[in-house]
Formats: structure tokens, sequence, C-alpha cells
């Protein structure tokens, strides 16, 4: 009969999704319930590392240091599948040590790339 058809296999997944959530926001709502509210001037500043905050929340920062984050990342990557490379080597063999090569060589140009743009010195 149209319209009358439950997906029973996906009961297990209801659950999971129904706990999980009770899992997450349960403590969060524990929390609000049973903490103290007691808020005062002090209690309300924005904390930075035990310092006054200087200057505009919002403030905007260099291009340049968006260009280092995205490198940092760009090699930080390179990491991530060195050590595996580096645990199966014997197994990959030449063709294996080829392709990691020509990887490694990709990302050393990019490095260069970027030295001599200039985009590794901070001002």
């Amino acid at each position: 009969m149209p319209g009358t058809y439950i997906p029973i296999n996906y009961l297990p997944i209801l659950i999971i999704l129904f706990v999980t959530t009770l899992i997450g926001l349960g403590p969060l709502l524990i929390g609000i319930i049973i903490r103290p509210k007691r808020p005062y001037p002090q209690k309300l500043t924005p904390y930075e590392s035990g310092n006054p905050p200087i200057g505009e929340p919002r403030q905007r920062f260099s291009v340049r240091y968006y260009i280092i984050a995205m490198l940092f990342v760009v090699f930080d990557v390179e990491a991530v599948f060195l050590y595996p490379w580096a645990v199966a080597y014997g197994k990959l063999g030449l063709y294996g040590f080829v392709e990691m090569m020509i990887f490694i060589f990709i990302l050393l140009v990019g490095y260069v790339y970027a030295w001599k743009k200039g985009a590794l010195e901070w001002e």
C-alpha cells in the first residue's frame, strides 16, 4: 500500500542519532540548570589569557597570515602522507619510491615559489 512503508532498517541509525544527541546536549543542559547564576561586571568582561583586552575584537588580519596558515596545512599534509609511506616502503618498491619523490618534488616547487614571493617573511 503506498505511503505506509516504514524502513525498519533505519531504526538503529535513528536510535544512535538520538543517543549521541542526548550525550552531547545532556551535560550542557544539566549545567545550565544546576550552575549558579551570579553575573557581575568583572565576570562578564572578555578574557585574553589574563591580559586586559586591547583593540577591537573584530580586527582584520593580514593576507600574509592566511598564506602562512595555508602553507602550514600543505606541509602538515605532507607529513601525514610521508609516515604511512615510510611504514609501507618495503612493500611499495620502486613504484612507491618514484611516486613519493614526485610528490615531494611538487611540494618543493611550491615551497620555493612561496619563498621567492616572500610569503615566509613576517613583518
